[in-house]
């Protein structure tokens, strides 16, 4: 620990600022989907040969905050979202094979509109009206060609692509956008081509 310590004081990061991995697991995944239907949508996936691009316990988190909201751990985003769910798990599977997005982990992904409220997410947030995914790197991972990806190709994927303070990163398929810490254009960690 102490050697990690002097590691982030040495690039200047603090332990409070380094994205940690998220509690929710296999198990607890089990727990819950033995009580809610998420055949379908698995089906879906498999159908469209996208089953597994995430991990499905991971695909199906809901908000971070769904202890102290009191919600679901897990949720599966409604059936009129499924063209939005495929489309931004293509994306992730092209930035996998394009070897922009080797390792990760998805925190978040659909919210419902309640759940989005009370984790502080913004009202129109992609997370509750198109399908978006919150994720982690390792530490060790460069942000930099998801920047460079988006400014390549963002605008034919319709990319949204936003880091926020805690290093976590949201991608969706919702629309060509960008922005950095405090949820505007203006401080993006990505600068727009021009």
């Amino acid at each position: 620990m102490k050697t990690a310590r002097m590691l982030l004081c040495a690039t200047g990061l603090s332990i409070a600022s380094v994205a940690q991995a998220d509690p929710r697991d296999l198990w607890m995944f089990a727990q819950w989907a033995g009580d809610h239907q998420t055949r379908p949508f698995r089906e879906m996936l498999v159908e469209v040969r996208l089953y597994g691009v995430v991990p499905i316990h991971q695909l199906l988190r809901s908000a971070s905050d769904w202890r102290q909201c009191r919600a679901s751990p897990f949720a599966v985003p409604p059936a009129a979202q499924w063209p939005t769910v495929r489309s931004t798990l293509a994306l992730l599977q092209r930035l996998g094979e394009q070897g922009v997005l080797r390792q990760f982990e998805v925190v978040s992904a659909y919210r419902d509109p309640q759940l989005n409220a009370c984790a502080g997410g913004a009202v129109a947030s992609a997370h509750t009206r198109a399908f978006a995914v919150d994720l982690l790197l390792p530490a060790w991972a460069d942000p930099n060609p998801l920047c460079r990806f988006w400014q390549q190709h963002g605008q034919a994927w319709s990319m949204g692509l936003g880091r926020y303070p805690s290093g976590r990163i949201h991608i969706d398929t919702a629309g060509y956008r960008t922005w950095g810490g405090d949820g505007k254009a203006g401080s993006s960690f990505c600068i727009r081509p021009s």
